[in-house]
């Protein structure tokens, strides 16, 4: 059971923070909107936890060496660490003005990312440095491109 909630969980963790700053940033550079960046976040939360917590349920029932019980406890962690770290990139977007809303959230996203990457890299015995390096490295790269592809669809699409 623990390493099927870890599986999870992990996943669930990351892909909430990669693709809710994607989403975020990406929103916010195309409309510069509050609400729609809210909206977005609300969406990730929901149909995106949904569609990952799918997405690892079929990928455990995949490998034939899982048991039901296993599966669905990679499912239910998968979606609750998703819908909830997700949640938690509205709260700076309530309380402050959109950029600094923004700014907070790539700050926070990457201080968990970097979180989850020591812990993990210290549970396979690897350095931690090159781990989070890693990590942060692919998070930067999909906030640099989803700024200007906002921008781009704003300028293409508005």
């Amino acid at each position: 059971m623990k390493h099927s909630v870890r599986v999870g969980f992990s996943f669930g963790i990351t892909s909430g923070i990669i693709t809710t700053l994607g989403l975020m940033v990406g929103l916010s550079s195309g409309t510069g909107s509050k609400m729609v960046v809210i909206g977005g976040i609300l969406m990730i939360a929901i149909a995106d936890a949904f569609s990952d917590a799918l997405g690892i349920h079929i990928s455990e029932e995949s490998e034939n060496h899982h048991t039901n019980r296993q599966i669905w406890f990679s499912t239910i962690s998968t979606f609750i660490s998703k819908f909830i770290i997700a949640l938690t990139f509205i709260v700076p977007v309530l309380l402050f003005e959109l950029s600094s809303a923004v700014m907070i959230s790539i700050v926070w996203g990457l201080l968990l990312l970097a979180g989850l990457s020591y812990n993990i890299a210290k549970a396979q015995k690897n350095s931690p440095w090159k781990v989070i390096l890693e990590h942060l490295v692919i998070a930067i790269l999909v906030i640099v491109i989803t700024y200007y592809l906002g921008i781009f669809v704003s300028r293409v699409f508005a």
